[in-house]
């Protein structure tokens, strides 16, 4: 691999900034980062995937981070690729630099993903180039292998996606209570979603819980549509559910002490201070870390999607 940016080992970040005007690898503070057109409404302006890591270094057009047995990722789609295309080629990127790891999350930055063109939805097109793209690496049972991910709408584009994966094998969970996403019916479009609701990852003493993006969905259908109130409780219930089954707890990891980090997507800017208020009494507690950041989500009828982190240990 190709070195970067000098830096001492151990001291370099794998890190997301939010609020720009387009997605790119960002140079601000002297290493890379990827930025992505996210309005920040609230809270911390940038999330860090992996602390603490070798120089950073670039492969295959993704840029790299390394910390013992974890690797993390960015990589932005090439400037004017149409929706489908850019996806496939990240993703074959993605499973180029990754090839004999496991794969623990993957956050997808989809430009104007409720748009519509010829006939078909900028989210569904982003669906199909993911979902074939991991069929043509890993074979038809591809689901098996399918991690905690998140897809939400930016501002602008290109497309781009954050990464951490390695050497420990994953376990991957789902929602009792809602169809797996890559078993969704064709209505939702010509290939479901390709994720996993959770994603556990044990190794060298450390425990990390990758919470996807969570929404008001039971079943493969969306509840109280246009109800914020209504949205928030299927939103938090959803949360307890996964948390239950991943054995973090109703409470997601409290109180033993968990280190948690959230993304709060909210549709619209003007529900900012009901969300904040109702996640401050329900969600969260002093020490979380939590960016609130206006998206637009995967589906038009979706007002808020929560997704978190939970990590113990090293």
């Amino acid at each position: 691999m190709n070195t970067l940016t000098p830096s001492a080992v151990g001291s370099a970040v794998c890190r997301v900034l939010f609020g720009g005007s387009a997605a790119g690898i960002d140079f601000a503070d002297g290493r890379p980062g990827l930025r992505v057109a996210l309005p920040v409404l609230a809270g911390m302006n940038f999330e860090d995937l992996l602390p603490g890591t070798d120089e950073p270094a670039e492969r295959e057009g993704c840029t790299l981070f390394r910390r013992g047995p974890w690797l993390a990722g960015i990589a932005v789609a090439a400037s004017g690729t149409e929706l489908e295309a850019g996806t496939s080629e990240v993703y074959r990127r993605l499973f180029s630099v990754t090839a004999g790891l496991h794969l623990y999350r993957i956050w997808n930055y989809v430009p104007q993903i409720g748009a519509v063109a010829r006939g078909l939805e900028n989210y569904h097109r982003f669906c199909r180039g993911r979902s074939l793209a991991f069929e043509k690496y890993f074979g038809k049972n591809f689901q098996r292998v399918l991690p905690a991910a998140s897809a939400v709408g930016t501002v602008a584009g290109p497309f781009a996606i954050g990464f951490l994966a390695g050497r420990a094998e994953p376990r991957h969970f789902e929602n009792p209570r809602q169809v797996p996403a890559f078993e969704y019916p064709p209505e939702y479009g010509p290939r479901p979603p390709s994720f996993s609701r959770a994603t556990v990852v044990t190794q060298l003493g450390a425990q990390r819980t990758f919470i996807s993006g969570t929404a008001a969905i039971r079943g493969h259908a969306t509840v109280a549509m246009q109800n914020l109130d209504g949205q928030l409780d299927c939103t938090l219930e959803n949360l307890r559910l996964i948390g239950i089954a991943t054995g973090a707890g109703p409470r997601l990891g409290l109180p033993a002490g968990s280190r948690r980090t959230f993304k709060v997507y909210v549709r619209r800017a003007d529900d900012l201070a009901r969300v904040q208020a109702r996640l401050d009494r329900e969600l969260l507690h002093p020490g979380d870390t939590v960016s609130y950041l206006q998206a637009d989500i995967c589906r038009n009828d979706l007002l808020v999607e929560v997704e978190g982190l939970l990590a113990s240990g090293a």
